[in-house]
């Protein structure tokens, strides 16, 4: 997130056509080490913000998987300035781990001059400093499928071999239209290029509709990595996509179905508990001034309900499958949930 659509500056935003780049550095960090980066306890450090859709795919399957331990987590101020992602969160503005204040630094350290903006999610090596890859469409696969001798015990299967190809497609759809759709429309500078994008949004979200009526989860019986991908967009809908975005046909706590499908994932130890509010709306109303000039972030939408009875449970279903829910969230890594105490 930020940067990809290759305009200097926060204020670019909005001012011309809207294209996600491809990520530039595509490493992967595997079990054999076939890149050069075997997958190894406490090598890596990933660099989030909780603003992030993208980034926040990763910190709910860190979660699920028990990888808190193995994958140190770095979290980024969700202010940017025009150099990027930040570390003014801690200390002297210096991530504590890897002393640098701007995430660029180790995308210089890898490569100057590299083309695109400085993304997250990032994973930074930690003993040279340099970024290992910002491929957010691999990064949480890789995590699944190459990191598992490093999972905790009771880790569900994100990613089932034998769904994959269901998997496969159905995030596909989502990622068109739903997960980049909403930022073609939020980000569009003509009536025709908006008006497409946003009804190609509620298009699909209204084809999910019939799916998640007879089934708990988007394939299968359990959470998988297209949950995640799906919920890390409509926990965000309300609060900045309908409004922001102009993505406002309807709001999701108008659907009944999605409404209750989301809640029931924000429960979910792993989902709920990796997601600030605070972080989402000023990340959005305040960087983004192209759309948003006077970066006036507003008062609502009512979060409270996010905590209320879902019922999802009726349809069956079994959340980590053989598996079990990850442990209570780490002190230092805890946000604030709406509603919970």
């Amino acid at each position: 997130m930020s940067g990809d659509d290759g305009t200097p500056g926060n204020s670019g935003y909005g001012r011309k056509a809207f294209k996600r780049s491809r990520s530039h550095f595509a490493d992967r960090i595997t079990a054999d080490g076939r890149d050069g980066w075997p997958v190894a306890p406490g090598r890596y450090r990933l660099v989030v913000s909780r603003a992030c859709p993208w980034a926040s795919r990763a910190l709910v399957s860190r979660r699920l998987l028990g990888l808190e331990d193995a994958l140190s987590l770095a979290v980024a101020d969700p202010i940017q300035d025009d150099r990027s992602w930040r570390f003014t969160l801690d200390p002297d503005g210096r991530d504590p781990v890897l002393g640098i204040r701007y995430l660029s630094e180790a995308y210089d350290r890898r490569e100057t001059g590299y083309p695109g903006g400085v993304s997250v999610p990032a994973i930074v090596d930690v003993p040279s400093g340099k970024l290992v890859t910002n491929d957010f469409q691999q990064i949480t696969l890789d995590l699944a499928t190459e990191w598992t001798s490093l999972h905790r015990p009771g880790a569900p299967d994100l990613y089932p071999e034998a769904l994959r190809d269901e998997i496969d497609e159905v995030m596909a759809g989502v990622y068109e239209d739903v997960n980049n759709g909403v930022y073609r429309a939020g980000f569009a500078t003509g009536q025709q290029e908006y008006e497409e994008a946003c009804t190609g949004v509620f298009r699909r979200l209204e084809q999910l509709v019939p799916r998640l009526e007879r089934q708990r989860y988007l394939v299968g019986d359990t959470i998988t990595e297209a949950d995640i991908r799906l919920f890390t967009t409509l926990v965000r809908f309300d609060a900045v996509y309908h409004g922001h975005f102009k993505c406002n046909r309807w709001k999701l706590a108008e659907n009944p179905v999605l409404w209750a499908y989301v809640r029931d994932l924000f429960q979910t130890p792993g989902f709920g508990d990796t997601v600030d509010f605070d972080h989402i709306k000023r990340h959005y109303y305040q960087v983004h001034t192209g759309i948003n000039p006077t970066a006036i972030v507003p008062l609502g939408p009512d979060l409270s309900g996010w905590l209320t009875p879902h019922h999802r449970q009726e349809l069956g279903g079994r959340p980590f499958g053989d598996g079990t829910p990850p442990e209570p969230v780490r002190p230092d890594e805890a946000v604030a949930v709406p509603g919970r105490p």
